[in-house]
């Protein structure tokens, strides 16, 4: 009789080993699912930043109005007849000596 409890102990844990060890386990079926669900949410967003440059591509080619935001903002563009500011912050202003007449 221990014999044969032995026998089926032994079975039972041969039976168990690939469902929690083996190649199609709970354990790897666990991290196929996290790392499709990293997959997705990387996806979304990537999804996301591409909708968003597709828009500003459309923008571009469609009106003037952003090339000229772009080509003031990054090249510091500006119109003609136009005065242009440049405002620094925390700059102390300088003394200017005064002019006797």
């Amino acid at each position: 009789m221990k014999a044969l409890t032995l026998i089926f102990i032994a079975l039972i844990v041969l039976l168990q080993y690939p469902l929690w060890l083996g190649k199609g386990s709970w354990l790897s079926v666990w991290k196929l699912s996290r790392q499709i669900s990293l997959t997705q949410e990387t996806n979304l967003m990537l999804k996301a930043r591409n909708q968003a440059l597709d828009a500003e591509v459309l923008d571009l080619k469609s009106g003037r109005a952003a090339i000229e935001e772009r080509a003031r903002s990054e090249l510091g563009m500006v119109k003609q007849d136009e005065v242009f500011y440049q405002v620094l912050d925390g700059a102390k202003p300088a003394i200017l000596p005064k002019v006797q007449p």
